[in-house]
């Protein structure tokens, strides 16, 4: 693989440095991200808004193979506005497509690029949301040509393929038919439809793709991304295209606290990525955050021997979709092991739905011929069901959404022996109303408000399966603030590979197909060194690795062991189950 045994080490180095740097600066800045790193690649960008010279990239990709390390280029597609002309209001100068001397430009700086390298990735600068005359106009008449009423959505997608193909692959290609290229895609998946970013179509056309794994503050920032998504997104574009995901790419900005940015890598290693990508070189230079994470890198590769691919409860986000942002990783934080794919599963036993599920018009014959066939659990949120509320729900549910919200901090939690516990929540939590008709669905988790209680997790059968539908709260963090007896009923009721389990949130469990699992605690305000139980039906023995460990069970119970394990922030144990 590289110098690391499950992954390579890549990082980027961006064009202003490209257009500037002397050999000797790079010689001392390489021997401080050796003295802790050991790089296998380095993707070298002679574009962003400033084109390095031929010379300062040979230079540059001399001193780089000198050391043993691969270069590969980059291209961030980003442009002033050109000298004399009106500017345009571009988020961080982004290209406005319709502007002819921009794509010229970007033409040319394409074949650059091709013409120096056998292979090159684009930064995720590569959309739009130039709103001037010309682009009004171009949006005009291709809604009119296509039927559409208004909005940017379908033409942004057109467009930015086109661009794809004309301004990007097309030059750089005819500049050097080997030379291969790879599309990153950003963190904010949600929106990509908005701004163009098309993996519909996309893929199609591109060799690679690439994910953005920066989850950033989510307090503090713009992007309100859970650290969950590090590892969620990846599975998505493993999952769109098997194979062809080159890695994960993580960043340290926008991090005060050294623990966060190392649990980007953490996540993003946990999916089991082909690079782990470290954004950008020149700023990991002298910064506190690289001696950390060449210390976790090695422990990182030592876990991973032992981890086989992720698997978990597959959710369910179409292409172009959007909805119930992120809530799915809101759930992984919570204990439910969630990867995420652009295409209806075909088998398996459990199943994620959510809103931006229900943007595909046919998702209720989907989940009526998965039912049907694999007898599966469905997990469906009150947010799907909202969606297609009238779409021929009454078909799976007595469920019905009125429109009302309640304000709770109790609960009551049915278990398995038909006795209820009736825990308290840290701080109350506002749900939506799910009436439904007693003894026709059936109530596992209520939430109660005075003398009223209101269903949160509900039953359905449904042929030889089951639709436990969720109510999902307001402020997506509330799943924080529910008492362990609610998530773990939760958890209890989608086992994956007959593994859930039972513990506070903001804890993720991360389950692989060899019969091995991690268990990661966030370091967030108010986790702390914790016990959780963690079940498994059909084990004789847990063994911690590498160390080689073994865990007997606190006690079994009808075919189901029960281990009592030290859950620590910030620490990811990987354990083996011996069956």
């Amino acid at each position: 693989m590289g110098h690391y045994r499950n992954f390579k080490l890549a990082t980027y180095f961006v064009a202003q440095a490209a257009a500037r740097v002397t050999r000797e600066e790079l010689e001392e800045q390489l021997a401080f991200m050796e003295k802790y790193l050991r790089l296998d690649k380095v993707y070298l960008e002679p574009w962003r808004g400033v084109l390095a010279s031929h010379e300062q990239v040979e230079m540059i990709r001399d001193v780089f193979h000198a050391h043993g390390v691969e270069v590969e280029g980059g291209l961030t597609t980003v442009i002033r506005t050109p000298e004399g002309e009106k500017p345009k209001q571009r988020l961080f100068d982004t290209f406005c497509y319709n502007d002819p001397a921009m794509r010229r430009k970007l033409k040319e700086v394409s074949a650059f690029i091709g013409a120096h390298f056998d292979a090159f990735i684009i930064d995720d600068f590569f959309f739009t949301d130039c709103a001037c005359e010309a682009c009004m106009k171009a949006r005009d008449a291709y809604n009119q040509a296509h039927g559409i009423a208004a909005g940017w959505r379908d033409y942004r997608l057109d467009l930015l393929r086109r661009v794809s193909e004309e301004d990007i692959i097309g030059p750089a290609k005819a500049a050097n038919p080997a030379c291969r290229i790879t599309i990153k895609y950003p963190n904010w998946a949600e929106s990509y439809q908005e701004t163009g970013y098309n993996p519909k179509e996309q893929r199609e056309i591109f060799d690679a793709v690439y994910t953005g794994t920066e989850t950033r503050d989510p307090v503090t920032t713009d992007q309100h991304l859970p650290r969950y998504l590090s590892f969620s997104l990846m599975t998505y574009f493993e999952h769109m295209w098997p194979g062809h995901n080159g890695g994960g790419w993580f960043d340290p900005f926008d991090m005060h606290i050294t623990e966060h940015y190392l649990e980007q890598a953490y996540l993003t290693a946990f999916s089991r990525p082909k690079e782990l990508m470290m954004f950008c070189f020149q700023a990991m230079v002298n910064h506190p955050f690289t001696p950390a994470l060449g210390f976790h890198l090695d422990r990182l590769d030592a876990a991973l021997d032992f981890a086989g691919q992720p698997v978990g409860i597959p959710c369910y986000l179409p292409d172009n979709s959007q909805g119930e942002d992120n809530v799915q990783d809101y759930l992984g934080m919570v204990g439910l092991p969630v990867t995420c794919t652009p295409y209806f599963p075909e088998g398996g036993k459990q199943l994620l739905l959510t809103r931006a599920s229900a943007c595909d018009p046919a998702v209720l014959e989907k989940l009526d011929a998965w039912l049907r066939k694999t007898g599966g659990d469905a997990i469906v949120t009150s947010g799907f069901w909202d969606a297609v509320k009238d779409r021929g729900m009454e078909n799976f549910t007595s469920i019905r959404l009125p429109g009302r919200r309640v304000t709770a901090q109790a609960y009551r939690v049915e278990e398995k022996e038909n006795i209820c516990v009736f825990p308290k929540g840290e701080k109350p939590v506002q749900l939506p109303v799910m009436e439904f008709r007693n003894n026709a669905t059936w109530a596992l988790v209520k939430a109660a408000h005075d003398e009223e209680s209101y269903g949160m997790l509900l039953r359905d059968p449904y042929a030889d399966g089951r639709i436990l539908s969720l109510a999902v709260p307001d402020a997506y963090p509330d799943f924080y603030r529910l008492p362990a007896e609610v998530l773990s009923r939760v958890r209890q009721e989608v086992p994956v590979n007959g593994v859930w389990l039972e513990g506070p949130a903001r804890i993720s469990l991360f389950l692989y197909d060899n019969d091995t699992l991690i268990l990661y605690p966030y370091v967030m305000e108010g986790v702390q060194r914790t016990r959780v139980r963690l079940h498994v039906r059909g084990a004789k023995a847990l063994i911690l690795q590498p160390r080689g460990q073994e865990l007997q069970p606190l006690y079994e119970k009808q075919g189901e062991a029960v281990f009592e394990l030290v859950a620590m922030p910030g620490q990811y144990p990987l354990y083996q189950i011996k069956r």
